[in-house]
């Protein structure tokens, strides 16, 4: 994929990206706090530039700080962090437990500290896998009998900027970050990629079927726009 960053402003840069099949302008941040727009291959450089200039308030509203994740933090829908000061040791570690994820850090740490951090993300991003795969397949499932949507296959990962995709041949993709989500909001991105395995592109006739089977899908779809697919702080 083709791609050129510039400078949006004195403090941010942006990356467009060049898509094919992509017939909008798209904007979006990533978790790690890049701004990125992706716009049709055949589109100039300078279109997606001036996009990313028209909605500064809103990346300025939807920027985010690294999040410091705290002890007793939850962590998806059955987890929660401990973290914990040890004598004796000289680097974090981490272990999962049914319901726990413990990390042990040097008395001499903060746990603020990015050391900690990062091995209190990577075990958090461990323990959404797990709760993905035994939780999202059965809603899907459950969901799409429900409702008559027949798919092939689903798994789970972490999508840095989805929460969930469906493509051509009714594979489907859910980003573990769902599990961060009230289940009506869980419940809304299962049935908005289900309705996929009908209509592919967000027309008119998608958005029927979605209202069909789910009739205040545009408030949990305005409601879910105040999470974003990273570790957040409640």
């Amino acid at each position: 994929m083709a791609y050129k960053e510039f400078a949006l402003n004195e403090h941010t840069q942006v990356v467009i990206y060049k898509r094919r099949g992509c017939h909008n302008l798209r904007l979006s941040i990533t978790p790690e706090g890049r701004v990125k727009v992706t716009i049709p291959a055949w589109a100039a450089y300078r279109a997606g530039l001036e996009f990313a200039r028209s909605k500064q308030d809103w990346i300025r509203a939807h920027s985010h700080q690294p999040t410091v994740l705290m002890h007793g933090q939850a962590i998806g829908k059955y987890h929660h962090l401990r973290l914990v000061s040890a004598d004796g040791i000289t680097r974090p570690t981490s272990r999962l437990t049914a319901n726990e994820i413990i990390v042990r850090y040097p008395s001499l740490a903060l746990p603020s500290h990015p050391d900690v951090q990062a091995v209190a993300k990577r075990a958090g991003l461990k323990a959404l896998r797990q709760q993905a795969d035994q939780l999202l397949p059965k809603r899907l499932d459950e969901l799409a009998v429900q409702h008559g949507f027949p798919y092939k296959s689903v798994s789970a990962r972490w999508l840095k900027s989805r929460w969930g995709s469906c493509d051509t041949e009714k594979h489907i993709v859910l980003n573990i970050f769902l599990l961060q989500l009230p289940w009506d909001l869980i419940d809304y991105v299962l049935l908005h990629e289900l309705t996929h395995t009908r209509v592919l592109r967000h027309g008119p006739d998608f958005w029927q079927i979605l209202e069909e089977v789910l009739p205040d899908a545009r408030m949990r779809r305005k409601a879910i726009r105040a999470y974003q697919p990273y570790f957040m702080v409640a």
